[in-house]
């Protein structure tokens, strides 16, 4: 089940995907994160540098499923292993919902 963050679905924006923002202190992410596209956001997300400021923008999230948390642990992961500490802010509330019922809203830095 894919859960809306109370934005239509527009079919470009399902891609999803995470950009660097302010000279790469920041990213953003936009469109969905859900089962279809998790393993390319994640690969896409491998090509950039892990923000220097360690937040993640994540207001742009328009749909998610239980893939999404998974995406953002291994990312939290991958910044941990180069010593950047991620926080992902302005997560959609079905996002947040996600990662309460994972247990790892804390982990993420949730905001």
């Amino acid at each position: 089940m894919i859960a809306s963050c109370g934005r239509q679905a527009d079919p470009a924006a399902l891609a999803g995907r995470f950009v660097a923002t302010d000279g790469g202190a920041r990213w953003s992410f936009t469109g969905a994160l859900t089962f279809g596209n998790a393993a390319a956001v994640l690969k896409d997300a491998d090509a950039l540098a892990p923000p220097a400021s360690g937040v993640v923008d994540c207001s742009g999230v328009q749909h998610v499923d239980s893939a999404a948390v998974t995406v953002l642990l291994a990312l939290k992961r991958r910044a941990a292993d180069a010593g950047i500490e991620l926080s992902f802010v302005n997560a959609p509330g079905p996002l947040r919902a996600l990662a309460d019922v994972y247990a790892v809203d804390d982990l993420l830095g949730m905001s």
